[in-house]
């Protein structure tokens, strides 16, 4: 049987705005991306996933989208996305694009003219509902906070939702317009040659009712909205009449997605992977995501183990562009090299699909913002104004609690490639978002490619590992008991039987497995029989 790439290969996730600039305005670009493609070969990627490059007043980054049959000007043309694909070929090197259809921006051409004609058949590809008694139709809230509905202009008591920001209005899904709309938009870019999308928000799509939800501090309408029958129908559809006649394959994010809804998406080929996210609250409040809790081993090695064995395939993450890095929030400061290589060894052993995001491979940490004006991520910034109003507390306040939590600026900060100025972003006098200033410290990519010991090799030596065995990409999972702070498990395929043991604490933990016997990886120089030092992690070949 004939494996298909996205479970063969390591995807690695660009943030266009941040990972290279070409032309020195401040803003990365598509001919960055080309110029750096030599280099995501040497580290052993096969397919490269971008953020939204789509034509987009870019109020939530690019996750608003004006015309899905256009590129970002800055980010460049139509003719450098074909070059992009043709370059990567070459390579050998897959792309996968950012499939944003919950919502559009409020700046498409589909939109203005449902606002502006409300006969027109555009009102129909969005969601628009009357009041109730001078109020907004429901109780629903968005995810960035605050109602999910927006007053239209000059029409008494009539509103439109946005599940996001206002910027971002949900399209219809109950419209057969919509769901073909959405079928054209993939075709244009299958047949480029484009092999796959990650779909943002994706079960979320359909709205069965429009009723009170019940009463949460955090999502409240979720139960009408996230992973509805229809939805399952309209992906189910999509991967039947346009996805499979490519040999292409679709990634969710799902939120909220329980290991049986999870199953019901891969079993009826709807998604062909998808994202948890419970692993991501192990050191945040879930009802209350801006309060930050201890961060403890466990609660990371928990959940991960628990998708690892409810589901057959998974896309595997660590980190990504909405949320902190992760050696800034599961490792040390104290051994911060230890404890990324740790982290490495970790996620590039587990099942499933690999996703690595831009800098992770060097150990890119948290930028955080010096101050509210410093801030552009929407979320972060329409968050702060709803808890300020709601819990009486100080701007300030707020935003230290958002700086250390769900701000999606951490991780957004420029690539750091090397220590020149901008950390050879570019050669420019501006960024768009501050560069973090430890790449000055060796924290960039060509001062690792010489450092022998560097996060960067390690990473180069665990993909170059992990794109070898059979065990580690197609093995079966199985926990092993052992230390809270310790995962401990094996990847296992035919004949080939590995044991994966990583310390995520600063302690030294004594384990009988940890014996100089069959050493395949070790982030450490040598063994101590029967201990593991602080964050080191090795990887066993067993009977």
């Amino acid at each position: 049987m004939k494996i298909p790439p996205y479970k063969d290969r390591i995807i690695y996730q660009i943030y266009p705005l941040s990972f290279k600039d070409s032309n020195n305005d401040g803003i990365g670009d598509i001919n960055g991306i080309i110029s750096e493609l030599p280099y995501l070969k040497s580290l052993g990627i096969g397919i490269i996933w971008l953020s939204p490059i789509y034509d987009s007043p870019m109020h939530d980054n690019g996750y608003d989208i004006r015309d899905y049959y256009k590129i970002n000007p800055m980010f460049g043309t139509m003719d450098d996305f074909d070059n992009l694909l043709k370059k990567a070929n070459e390579l050998d090197i897959k792309i996968v694009m950012d499939l944003v259809i919950n919502h559009t921006s409020n700046e498409h051409k589909w939109f203005k003219e449902a606002l502006s004609n409300p006969n027109s058949k555009y009102r129909n590809y969005y969601i628009f509902e009357k009041g109730k008694n001078g109020k907004v139709p429901n109780n629903w809230q968005s995810a960035f906070s605050g109602t999910c509905w927006e007053k239209v202009p000059n029409e008494d008591d009539m509103y439109y939702m946005h599940l996001y920001t206002k910027e971002q209005p949900d399209l219809n899904y109950k419209n057969e317009e919509v769901i073909k709309e959405v079928e054209n938009i993939l075709e244009f870019y299958l047949k480029k040659g484009v092999y796959g999308f990650r779909c943002d928000v994706i079960n979320q799509i359909y709205k069965t009712s429009l009723k009170n939800g019940k009463f949460r501090l955090f999502g409240r309408g979720k139960e009408y909205y996230e992973s509805q029958p229809m939805n399952h129908v309209i992906l189910k559809r999509l991967q039947d009449e346009v996805i499979k006649k490519y040999g292409a394959f679709l990634v969710g994010e799902t939120s909220n997605v329980t290991p049986e809804i999870g199953n019901i998406f891969l079993k009826n080929c709807e998604l062909d992977m998808f994202f948890e996210f419970e692993h991501s609250f192990c050191d945040e409040n879930k009802l209350l995501p801006i309060l930050k809790k201890k961060f403890k081993p466990k609660n990371l090695i928990k959940p991960i183990f628990k998708w690892q064995e409810s589901v057959p395939w998974l896309g595997v993450y660590l980190e990504n562009h909405d949320q902190r890095r992760s050696v800034s929030r599961y490792g040390s400061d104290k051994y911060y090299k230890e404890s990324a290589k740790a982290l490495s060894v970790f996620l590039l052993s587990l099942k499933g699909t690999i996703f690595i995001y831009e800098g992770e491979e060097i150990g890119m940490t948290d930028y955080k913002n010096y101050s509210y004006e410093d801030l552009n991520d929407c979320a972060s910034i329409s968050t702060i104004n709803t808890a300020m109003r709601l819990l009486h507390l100080s701007r300030d306040k707020v935003f230290k609690m958002i700086n250390e939590t769900i701000n999606r600026d951490h991780a957004r900060s420029p690539m750091q490639w090397d220590n020149t100025n901008n950390a050879g972003f570019n050669n420019g006098t501006k960024t768009w978002l501050k560069v973090n200033e430890n790449y000055k410290d060796g924290i960039n990519v060509k001062d690792e490619l010489n450092d022998p010991n560097s996060i960067l090799h390690f990473y180069k030596k665990m993909i170059s590992f992990r794109n070898s065995s059979e065990a580690l990409k197609f093995g079966e999972f199985n926990r092993v008991k052992s230390n809270k702070n310790v995962a401990k498990f094996i990847r296992k395929f035919n004949d080939s039987t590995l044991l994966i043991i990583v310390n995520l604490s600063s302690k030294n933990i004594k384990d009988k497995d940890v014996v100089d016997k069959n050493i395949l990886i070790n982030t450490e120089s040598n063994i101590l029989n029967g201990e593991l030092k602080p964050y080191q992690a090795i990887i066993r070949e067993i009977d």
